[in-house]
């Protein structure tokens, strides 16, 4: 599939602005106009799937349908093999049965505090060696919310998990994620070469060669 993107006007299923950054940084040789669903007025879509991809397709196709543009979801989390894949597609949420209903009140960052400080509780007890881990994105890309062929991309960026927080950048589990390829965490990473490593990176590079191929 070639698509003429330059100009274009995309909605982003997903009101996180780390996401929008790094999905626009990656974008913009393209000339695409990305546009948070927040600054439409749009809600979030009841993630109802039990999968990455399910949950990606609903996203995309619930902010297409309100906008009536062509939309990107992006739906992705971590994978912890020492906690049978967790907290994976509740990775933004996995904290938010313990906060109980004050999580409806805070902030991405007071959020991404509470979701790290119980994933280095539930490895506490778990040796370096088996904390291996892995960051999933699934991206989805529908021309309209009817669209019945969907372009589906899938990254995966191996790691493991620190035993305590390191770096001020990126968002959610980046400070607890090592990475062997630079010898630090996700959050101590430039931007550029986050983009080129990343989960992220690695699906939206696929997204875009369908999309101009």
């Amino acid at each position: 599939m070639s698509l003429h993107l330059k100009g274009q006007r995309i909605v982003l299923a997903s009101g996180n602005q780390g996401k929008l950054q790094e999905l626009q940084q990656l974008l913009e040789p393209l000339g695409a106009e990305l546009i948070p669903q927040t600054e439409l007025g749009i809600s979030d879509a009841d993630e109802t799937g039990l999968t990455f991809i399910e949950n990606a397709i609903l996203k995309a196709r619930h902010a297409s349908a309100i906008s009536g543009l062509a939309a990107l979801a992006d739906d992705s989390g971590l994978a912890v093999d020492a906690l049978g894949g967790a907290p994976g597609i509740y990775s933004a949420r996995y904290a938010a049965a313990d906060v109980g209903p004050a999580w409806a009140n805070m902030t991405r960052q007071t959020r991404d505090a509470a979701n790290n400080h119980k994933l280095l509780h539930a490895l506490q007890d778990v040796t370096e060696a088996e904390r291996s881990a892995a960051f999933h994105c699934v991206l989805v890309y529908i021309r309209h919310a009817d669209d019945p062929v969907p372009i589906v991309c899938h990254g995966q960026w191996q790691g493991r998990i620190l035993t305590a927080a390191h770096g001020e950048g990126g968002f959610g589990y980046d400070p607890l994620f090592y990475v062997e390829q630079t010898q630090c965490s996700s959050a101590q990473l430039l931007p550029a070469q986050k983009n080129e490593l990343s989960h992220r990176g690695q699906a939206l590079r696929m997204l875009v060669q369908q999309l101009t191929g």
